[in-house]
């Protein structure tokens, strides 16, 4: 029996709201605790949130199948997942999601309710970093997807964990995730400006990931999760 849309939108919301609570908050909880020294900030931050990605998606996968990320949605439309009609109340949900959970982490830490960004995240580099983020994101999940189902959680959590460090962006592959880290100036933000080529590159190397999957596993046409 396929689940209403509501409760589905419900699980995304609630997944990309503790999926950015998960990313921020351990960002300044990391900073606080790292008496300046970034690596370790960024590591704490790099643990908490691919422990957070792997039990999120078990838990809400068997329900709206755990995209919490716009690109992901826009994939798997594209390869006949999910119905288009579904897909601008999945990105709602999810920006609405990501939005609130930068929220809930302020409040968690004492700061203020939103507070734009000013960490500048701009150049060929870090966007070109997105780009290969997001490619390798979606060739996790696909590759995943298309012959070890059970496998894509802990597959999306340690991709997400090890991006963090080869990626100079530190991977923030989701377009959501990025809007909602602009909303906070924090460890983990990102500067409104910088966001609009972050969503472009990811875009692309969502689309370029599922075209190159298309050929490696022609037969294949299955959801993300």
């Amino acid at each position: 029996m396929r689940i209403s849309l509501s409760r589905r939108l419900a699980a995304e919301f609630l997944g990309t709201a503790f999926l950015v609570a998960a990313v921020i908050g351990s960002g300044i909880m990391g900073e606080r605790l790292a008496a300046g020294n970034v690596a370790i900030a960024l590591l704490a931050n790099t643990v908490a949130t691919g422990a957070a990605l792997v039990a999120l998606i078990l838990a809400l996968g068997p329900i709206s199948g755990a995209h919490l990320n716009p690109v992901v949605t826009l994939t798997d439309a594209w390869q006949g997942g999910l119905p288009w009609a579904d897909v601008p109340s999945y990105i709602l949900s999810q920006v609405a999601g990501g939005a609130t959970g930068a929220i809930v982490a302020h409040l968690m830490f004492g700061l203020p309710v939103v507070s734009l960004a000013r960490h500048a995240r701009s150049g060929p580099a870090q966007t070109f970093s997105e780009f290969v983020a997001t490619f390798g994101l979606l060739a996790v999940i696909w590759g995943c997807s298309r012959s070890r189902t059970g496998s894509v959680a802990v597959a999306v959590g340690s991709y997400i964990t090890a991006a963090y460090w080869f990626t100079a962006s530190t991977s923030f592959a989701n377009p959501a995730v990025a809007i909602a880290r602009s909303l906070s100036d924090t460890f983990a933000g990102i500067r409104p400006a910088d966001v609009p080529g972050f969503i472009a590159a990811q875009l692309l190397g969502g689309i370029a990931a599922t075209l190159l999957f298309r050929w490696l596993v022609p037969a294949a046409r299955t959801s993300p999760h």
